[in-house]
């Protein structure tokens, strides 16, 4: 597959670095722990989308991360969790679920001094795959007394039989370069299976859909949580500019009008903090249509949910 340059690393793009280590890393935890965050520091790009929403994340993304010698291939998962009964609930806890078992290394996020039953939930996932995992112990910047954290440690140690832990600050940056360096360490010997330059294994127009939904996460949160999909109907290059058509898929005609806002204002906001994104993303000039449209019940029709791009890879 073809990569544009905005999915470039820029780390030797000639490929003469010969790799000798290289795996597969999940980042697995429940939702809004910061898995998505992680994965942006440790690639030191804004890939994936991120809000203080639960499942904000609904798919698996690849984030590839080359280093002399060394190629981890980072997998963010969706949280892992006992919220909702729907087809794509369900969807979400399979696809994680699915993952861990094909990886060489699992990263376990959980949130300084917290411990929930979806943490548990999720742990017990890591241990039945059998996989090496590292627990990840994020969001150390918001623990005021830092002698908290030793007991907390040990507890979790005690949970399970962890290769390593790892006290990080995804937000801030802290201590995730010793976690970098860590994977690093952990990967097995192997052959590159993307090339060095090569940022993620999504196209461009999946990207695309997720920017958009970044920004219905983020703007309406709180009136329209999980009800709302983005489906990219057309995604077309004309001469280094790009010209994009997606449809906002909502449940009801009351939350089409939320997104929409009074005479298309919020809408408008919306679709042009998308664009920025999009074109700092693909490096390019970006022409963007956004329009809504109500499919009912569409989170809990397994059929309409795989037909929105919700299929295991």
């Amino acid at each position: 597959m073809t990569i544009s340059p905005a999915f470039a690393t820029g780390q030797d793009p000639t490929g003469e670095t010969e790799i000798t280590h290289c795996g597969f890393v999940a980042i697995v935890g429940r939702p809004n722990v910061g898995k998505s965050t992680l994965l942006n520091r440790l690639l030191g790009h804004k890939l994936v989308i991120t809000s203080d929403k639960a499942q904000t994340t609904r798919h698996t993304i690849l984030g590839i991360k080359t280093q002399g010698r060394s190629q981890a291939i980072y997998v963010d998962t969706p949280g892992i969790h006992q919220r909702g009964r729907s087809a794509l609930n369900r969807y979400l806890n399979r696809t994680a679920r699915a993952t861990i078992t094909g990886v060489d290394l699992v990263l376990l996020l959980v949130e300084a001094l917290r411990f929930t039953a979806e943490d548990a939930k999720a742990l017990g996932a890591v241990s039945a795959a059998g996989v090496s995992a590292v627990a990840v112990v994020n969001k150390i910047d918001r623990v005021g007394d830092k002698s908290c954290l030793l007991p907390y440690l040990r507890e979790l140690s005690a949970r399970h039989d962890f290769s390593a832990l790892v006290p990080v600050s995804a937000a801030t940056g802290d201590q995730v370069d010793r976690l970098a360096g860590l994977v690093m360490e952990s990967l097995p010997a192997g052959v590159a299976v993307f090339a060095s330059d090569q940022l993620t294994d999504r196209p461009e127009r999946f990207f695309a859909a997720e920017l958009v939904r970044e920004q219905l996460v983020r703007r309406y949160g709180d009136e329209l949580p999980y009800c709302a999909t983005v489906e990219i109907e057309r995604f077309e290059d004309r001469g280094g500019r790009y010209r994009i058509r997606a449809l906002i898929w909502v449940e009801r005609p009351g939350q089409k009008a939320i997104v929409i806002g009074k005479r298309g204002g919020s809408l408008k906001v919306a679709a042009r903090q998308a664009r920025l994104r999009m074109q700092m993303l693909f490096g390019c000039p970006v022409h963007l249509d956004v329009w809504v449209k109500v499919k009912k019940h569409w989170s809990n029709d397994a059929a309409v949910v795989s037909s929105l791009g919700y299929t295991e890879r």
